[in-house]
């Protein structure tokens, strides 16, 4: 008698599992849940042929969360799947975790608010001014909301490397991310190239709702690590092309603002920019964003003007500074942070009032050419501060 093929649906489930079992390799990525329930874990942030498929009931049994990355047993994909499975979760945010403690996890929007108070000393070799200037005049702690404000071709990419850089070295324990929106490609490979940090990236050529996706994943990852008490930092590129790509994509509200943007698109970009804090129960989320301004673009105008009021840092880089190549282009008059008394010593802070008052006396060329000079013969902040107080 010949023997008659069986269907997989025909063998006992205890004999399916230990066959998936047999196949089974380790794989993980980071939680993409789609409207229906079901979810992807992507290696690589965006969607791509390695994509892990996650069933939704595994999605409620764990009580997972978009941006969770998620690591265990994966199988191959069965007749008519495009994708492989996962077949058995083994950590979730590299941590063993049984469902009841992934219930019990704490979640982002219920986190309490602080102010920064945690300074990020970003100043790493004695001729990198750009981080040292920073430190003094406009520093970033732990929690900031920051913009860069920036014109073309101000040193905005260079400087952003910088801080990146500063972040690594001081804080290896940060977890640093670069989010870049409608980038051109060889913009985001020598950024890779050159920080220690995870990319995430979408090009210009890209849709706006892939554009979004890869932004929107990218914090939904960074909030999972602050509730696990991480401290994160994110350097993004640009809030300016974020909210242009929102512009494009949320559905018509019927009224349009100056340049032709759409008063509905400001929502969701603020709420990016606005995930950033400093939380009392732990970790915290850092945001610094780039607005570009002078781009002959009132749309760009308008959206500086909108999310000016939403940070608690600003720097900003002028163009007069740039074309006279005078650099690093730190318009130190109009940088600053709030509540920067938190973020210094008293000793300190006194350094850095008699600075800023000092500054003040001089015309605007001279102020950074002065501040650059002085700098530059002191190995440190602390030296330049001291011998400043010395009348030196």
């Amino acid at each position: 008698m010949n023997d008659v093929p069986v269907s997989r649906e025909e063998i006992p489930l205890e004999e399916r599992i230990q066959e998936d079992l047999k196949l089974a390799f380790p794989g993980k990525g980071i939680l993409e849940i789609t409207p229906s329930g079901f979810g992807f874990l992507r290696p690589r942030f965006t969607p791509s042929q390695d994509d892990i498929y996650v069933s939704q009931s595994q999605i409620r049994k764990f009580w997972l969360r978009p941006g969770d990355e998620v690591e265990g047993l994966i199988r191959p994909p069965k007749e008519n799947e495009k994708y492989n499975g996962l077949l058995k979760i083994e950590k979730v945010n590299g941590a063993v975790m049984t469902e009841e403690q992934s219930r019990q996890r704490a979640r982002f929007n219920q986190m309490t608010s602080l102010y920064p108070s945690e300074h990020i000393v970003l100043e790493t070799e004695p001729d990198i001014l750009a981080t040292r200037i920073i430190d003094i005049v406009s520093p970033i702690g732990f929690g900031q909301r920051g913009l860069i404000v920036s014109p073309p071709k101000a040193g905005k990419t260079t400087l952003l490397k910088q801080i990146a850089n500063g972040v690594r070295k001081n804080f290896p324990d940060a977890h640093l991310m670069a989010v870049l929106i409608g980038e051109r490609p060889e913009e985001v490979t020598d950024l890779t190239r050159s920080i220690d940090a995870e990319v995430i990236a979408s090009h210009f050529d890209q849709s706006p709702r892939d554009q979004l996706r890869a932004a929107e994943i990218a914090l939904e990852r960074a909030k999972r690590l602050v509730e696990s008490g991480h401290k994160v930092v994110i350097l993004l590129d640009s809030i300016t092309r974020l909210a242009r790509a929102y512009n494009m994509a949320v559905n018509p509200s019927g009224r349009t603002l100056s340049g032709g943007f759409d008063p509905a698109a400001l929502y969701p970009a603020k709420k990016f920019l606005g995930a950033a804090r400093n939380c009392e129960e732990g970790g915290s989320l850092t945001i610094i964003g780039t607005a570009l301004v002078s781009t002959e673009s009132r749309m760009d105008d308008l959206i500086y003007e909108e999310f000016k009021g939403t940070g608690n840092m600003e720097l900003h880089l002028d163009r007069d500074y740039a074309n006279k190549r005078i650099y690093p282009a730190i318009d130190i008059e109009k940088s600053g942070t709030r509540h920067d008394e938190l973020l210094f010593d008293k000793a300190k802070m006194e350094k850095v009032a008699m600075l800023r008052r000092m500054m003040a006396l001089l015309d605007k060329d001279e102020r950074l050419i002065r501040l650059t000079e002085k700098l530059s013969k002191t190995k440190n902040n602390e030296e330049f501060l001291a011998e400043m107080k010395n009348g030196k």
